[in-house]
């Protein structure tokens, strides 16, 4: 399995060509989903203390070449757009991470891709066979999608904003949405009793401090109304 040596000696070879942003994803175990991954002892997977500690070891190493932290999971360089988005609010989340590109559409080619549109999620087949198939065929690739309803465009622009900005403005939401700041003032103060209190929660909105930046995936999870227990979910959390 993956070490910290290993992971910081692959890290130099990746930065040899000076990318002008990386992205730093972790594994997700998901072998109900990818059944090749069911040959991996799940015993052996990193812990959390592990994964932080890799993290680290790539903040480090990025750091001493001159890269900058994105939010959660992104580097770039300081004259980079994404850089320059991420200081001017300016920065956006979709399927595959942190963009500068403000576009509510997203199309995904290849098995098991997933697309976005300002109404629906619309994903491919997910079996590489079956996806060629339908190519040769002439039919369309997508096999399943769900329709967005007005609760799961509220939940999507509270996770992004807390993902890109670590806050939310509770005047920004309810300009958007139909719902009454008490009602998000609760929410927010639920999710921060989990939290031991360590967010900030006012009549202006939430934001997560610095120390507690770490958390921002679990708080975001915390704020999405769908229960984890109805599917399959990444052992990477």
């Amino acid at each position: 399995m993956q070490t910290t040596d290993r992971f910081a000696e692959t890290l130099q070879k990746l930065l040899s060509p000076t990318p002008d942003r990386i992205a730093l994803f972790g594994y997700a175990h998901v072998p109900w989903m990818a059944r090749r991954q069911k040959m991996i002892d799940q015993t052996a997977l990193p812990n959390p203390k592990a994964r932080l500690r890799l993290f680290r070891t790539a903040q480090h190493i990025f750091d001493a070449d001159g890269y900058q932290l994105i939010e959660i999971d992104h580097f770039a360089l300081p004259n980079c757009s994404m850089t320059r988005a991420s200081q001017t609010g300016m920065l956006f989340r979709n399927f595959q991470g942190y963009t500068t590109d403000p576009s509510m559409v997203l199309i995904e080619v290849g098995a098991s891709a997933i697309s976005k549109f300002p109404q629906v999620y619309a994903q491919n087949a997910p079996g590489t066979a079956e996806y060629s198939k339908l190519i040769d065929t002439g039919d369309l690739t997508t096999v399943r999608g769900h329709g967005l309803t007005d609760h799961d465009r509220l939940n999507s622009d509270i996770i992004a904003a807390l993902l890109c900005q670590f806050q939310v403005r509770i005047s920004d939401i309810c300009d958007s949405h139909d719902i009454h700041p008490t009602a998000l003032i609760n929410r927010f103060e639920r999710v921060n009793a989990r939290f031991e209190n360590l967010l900030n929660v006012s009549e202006e909105g939430l934001i997560i401090p610095h120390e507690a930046r770490p958390l921002t995936r679990m708080i975001a999870r915390e704020l999405d109304t769908y229960p984890l227990s109805d599917t399959g979910h990444s052992y990477a959390t």
